[in-house]
């Protein structure tokens, strides 16, 4: 039987919490704006990989240098480990969104391919074995284990990560009534270059300033206190290290606050920003200014979005159409 996941963006740290937050997206529009995955039943003993979609020709043409072939190895040998027949199969990557984008591109891929499998094989494992299997190989990509691409791009809403190992990353209350518009420029950031701007070490008044901002969030999102949610939706930790590598960013950020949005943050390690506003109104005035000033090409693109509580989900051959 073929199956079909789909995967959405998100949006890491959300400012306020660095490798500690991430946000599922969908936007308002209705369309898909992620991975999907696709997997049929091989006609021979052989696994085959094909690549595909509008974003299909960044990566590497090789199977071998995929990160869902790779999934795929590792989800074999995981079967095997539990007696499990490994089955030949036919898996296609749709990449439908840029890398190194600040959408959480490869946690994207490494979602889709995971649920798929799962599915495919009947679900053997459960939602923390995937977890720690998808977080273990985005960070291949990467270069570090942080599940706040793939805990929200498979769970949906907004997750905060936590440090235990039974259990990875909790659901916070969504902010369901917020419009989040995304502007990607395209523009090339490494997330590994943008890791490396960050100091080694940060003086103690930002560790406890990061420490309350955090922990007043979580609590205003319990108690939906829109106010001091965006009131603290503040990044000490990254931006003030990256915005200056990103072209316009904070000439940006200065004109979508006069334009008023709540908050306007880097998505992710950029170069895609996130700007925050309570009325739909004023985020299509937003998007239709980024689009004028933001974007570096036409590849560029503007989404006006929501938080999408879904997360990775099978589709039917309707919905794909």
């Amino acid at each position: 039987m073929k199956t079909t996941v789909f995967a959405p963006i998100s949006v890491g740290n959300v400012s306020v919490g660095f490798d500690s937050l991430g946000m599922a997206l969908k936007p308002i529009q209705g369309e898909h704006l992620g991975d999907m995955v696709h997997i049929d039943t091989s006609n021979d003993q052989s696994d085959h990989f094909v690549l595909a979609g509008s974003h299909a020709h960044y990566l590497p043409a090789e199977k071998e240098q995929n990160i869902v072939w790779y999934v795929l190895q590792q989800f074999k040998q995981a079967v095997t480990e539990r007696g499990i027949r490994v089955k030949p199969c036919h898996i296609t990557l749709e990449k439908n969104i840029p890398v190194s984008s600040g959408l959480g591109s490869s946690a994207c891929s490494v979602v889709a391919a995971f649920e798929a499998l799962n599915i495919w094989y009947g679900q053997p494992f459960s939602v923390n074995d995937l977890l720690k299997m998808m977080g273990q190989a985005e960070a291949k990509i990467s270069g570090g284990l942080h599940y706040d691409n793939v805990a929200p791009c498979y769970l949906g809403g907004l997750q905060l990560m936590l440090p235990t190992q039974d259990k990875v990353t909790q659901t916070l209350p969504a902010l369901t009534e917020v419009y989040w518009i995304i502007a990607y420029p395209d523009v090339v950031v490494s997330t590994q270059a943008a890791r490396d701007l960050l100091p080694q070490q940060y003086k103690r008044a930002t560790a406890i300033q990061f420490a309350q901002h955090l922990a007043g969030f979580v609590d205003a999102c319990h108690r939906q206190d829109i106010g001091m949610v965006f009131s603290l939706l503040k990044d000490v930790m990254a931006e003030p290290y990256r915005a200056s590598t990103i072209p316009q960013f904070t000439e940006s950020k200065k004109q979508l606050l006069t334009m008023g949005s709540l908050s306007v943050g880097i998505s992710g390690s950029g170069p895609t920003l996130f700007s925050a506003c309570d009325d739909l109104k004023t985020a299509e005035q937003q998007a239709a200014w980024l689009a004028a000033n933001y974007l570096s090409t036409e590849q560029g693109f503007v989404r006006i979005c929501q938080i999408d509580e879904a997360g990775a989900r099978m589709l039917n051959d309707k919905k794909q159409n």
